[in-house]
């Protein structure tokens, strides 16, 4: 059986989260899937895995919470089950930057559809950032994309803010992540700070990768996805890498050819 992946996020204001946990607990136990699901004031955020009916089932709660009738989601397919049990987590936020005042549902950037991408990252007006973690852009970015080299995205506030100067001089700065929840709150973060033509990439990088023929793309890699296919390439067809269980970074088919990479013990990374 072909498992159906999903990958989801709200931001819409939980007065009571516990309430919320409890609520897709059963849920999710009833429908009989896996993955992970965040839960704070701010909104909901995860990916699960199962069935087609399972996670229909699982949507149908979801969409039932306040302010989520209009949830939007992202799936792709796996052989086998990404996720090995079902969690559903209380947090601060639900992508975590550590700016308490940054609320996206007060204002983002501009989206922007994967099919007219291509077009604003080419003009040379446009000052493209990737705003994923440091391993995720070291297995595939878009050509051009300035690369923060954040271990965490708690730290792109700071990086931001040090390179202000620069960023006010462009004409327009355009951000991208792996599904969309990181530029939401990215986009509302530099809308807080004054830079008023932002614009990021609707649906993540997962959502041009299915939408974009690959002939076209402007996508260089593979993109890192936090479950047990480690990455996925055009068409969200399962990557090359596989996870270095010491370490949690992806590794690569050259890399794992290194006499450093012992698997279940070692990789490159490890080593540096």
């Amino acid at each position: 059986m072909t498992i159906r992946v999903t990958a989801l996020y709200k931001f819409t204001p939980f007065e009571d989260p516990a309430a919320v946990k409890a609520r897709l607990d059963d849920a999710c136990a009833a429908a009989g899937i896996n993955g992970t699901l965040l839960i704070a004031r701010e909104g909901i955020n995860g990916t699960i895995a199962g069935s087609h009916d399972g996670i229909e089932a699982a949507l149908s709660a979801i969409r039932a919470l306040p302010g989520c009738a209009g949830l939007s989601f992202k799936d792709s397919h796996a052989e086998t089950m990404p996720f090995g049990r079902m969690k559903v987590r209380l947090k601060k936020e639900i992508v975590t930057m550590g700016e308490p005042d940054v609320d996206p549902l007060q204002g983002t950037g501009h989206y922007v559809a994967p099919e007219d991408w291509n077009a604003l990252i080419a003009d040379p007006g446009t000052v493209v950032i990737d705003t994923r973690n440091d391993y995720e852009v070291g297995i595939g970015t878009f050509k051009g994309a300035v690369d923060p080299k954040t271990e965490s995205f708690r730290e792109f506030p700071q990086w931001f803010r040090a390179h202000r100067k620069e960023l006010e001089k462009a004409p327009r700065v355009a951000m991208f992540c792996t599904g969309g929840i990181r530029c939401e709150k990215a986009t509302a973060f530099l809308k807080a700070e004054g830079i008023e033509e932002v614009y990021h990439l609707d649906g993540g990088i997962l959502k041009y990768l299915e939408t974009v023929p690959r002939q076209e793309s402007l996508w260089q890699g593979e993109c890192f996805v936090f479950d047990e296919r480690v990455s996925v390439g055009h068409g969200l067809e399962i990557g090359t890498h596989v996870l270095c269980k010491p370490c949690g970074r992806p590794v690569s088919a050259e890399e794992r050819r290194s006499p450093l990479y012992v698997e279940g013990v070692s990789c490159p990374h490890c080593t540096q």
